[in-house]
């Protein structure tokens, strides 16, 4: 063990040696004040005076309250740390079901250019905006019905996070462009993993979905990319209504109507097809 850390648990005494090793045995660099009282069986006013004296001594680095960072071993004399930003928020959600979503999960899926500030993360619970350890961290309420098109994503060898996978993020930024910066980027995206995509799933998300809004922009998109048969986008306009969404929720409501895909495209054809070549 680093000779660090073997002075700084002599000073704490075996408590803290005790927290320490067992949440790097449990891979847990990301954990909470109900970790440290199950691993130790202390009182929670006793936790947080042990954990108030491990901060102090630059082992771990508070959050937020009741939400801690292990200063790795490898880190030397420094006593701050923020680990990566979706496993601080897949504890920030628990115990409920989640996965990282739209600007996380396209930056996760090398569908941008640019990365995404903001962590996304679609959650079963209604939690607010915050910033954690540096990180704006945006939460978008779902219902349980909707947790669906997710895997683990591994963000290192032994700690996972749920994510959305290709498909689901698509259909999870037709819903919501502007937390993507509009429809430009999702076409964008969806252009990108044309060959990575499967259209068929694509068209069951949607339907699974139920949200007229995607269906529209979906269809739209693959019709105008010509990624789809003539079959599938048939089977996506049975379940228009006659209602009519714009394309682009972001922008104004101006622009010619689509009977075809009941929408109104205040975004150009010429501009949403200048993705293919730039």
């Amino acid at each position: 063990m680093n000779s660090r850390y073997k002075s700084q648990f002599k000073t704490l005494g075996p408590r803290a040696a005790q927290l320490i090793t067992e949440l790097n045995e449990r891979h847990r660099s990301t954990f909470t004040l109900a970790d440290v009282e199950s691993i130790t069986g202390l009182s929670s006013v006793a936790c947080r005076n042990l954990v108030h004296k491990a901060q102090q001594r630059g082992l771990l680095t508070r959050l937020k309250p009741g939400l801690y960072n292990l200063v790795p071993f490898q880190m030397g004399r420094a006593s701050e740390y923020v680990d990566d930003p979706r496993l601080i928020a897949h504890e920030l959600v628990q115990p409920n079901r989640y996965y990282v979503s739209h600007g996380s999960a396209f930056e996760i899926h090398r569908m941008v250019a640019q990365p995404i500030l903001t962590m996304h993360v679609s959650c079963t619970r209604r939690l607010r905006s915050q910033t954690v350890g540096g990180y704006p961290f945006k939460f978008i309420h779902v219902h349980d019905s909707q947790v669906f098109g997710i895997k683990k994503h591994w963000v290192h060898e032994q700690q996972y996070v749920m994510v959305s996978d290709i498909e689901r993020t698509i259909i999870d930024g037709l819903r919501h462009p502007a937390l993507l910066g509009g429809i430009t980027e999702i076409g964008k995206g969806l252009w990108m993993k044309q060959e990575a995509m499967n259209v068929q799933r694509l068209v069951e998300y949607a339907k699974r979905l139920g949200v007229g809004a995607v269906v529209r922009r979906l269809g739209y998109l693959l019709e105008l990319y010509e990624l789809a048969n003539a079959s599938t986008l048939d089977d996506l306009r049975t379940l228009l209504t006659n209602t009519y969404q714009l394309l682009d929720p972001v922008l104004p409501n101006e622009g010619r109507h689509l009977s075809r895909w009941r929408l109104q495209l205040n975004v150009s054809p010429e501009e949403l097809s200048a993705v293919r070549f730039g």
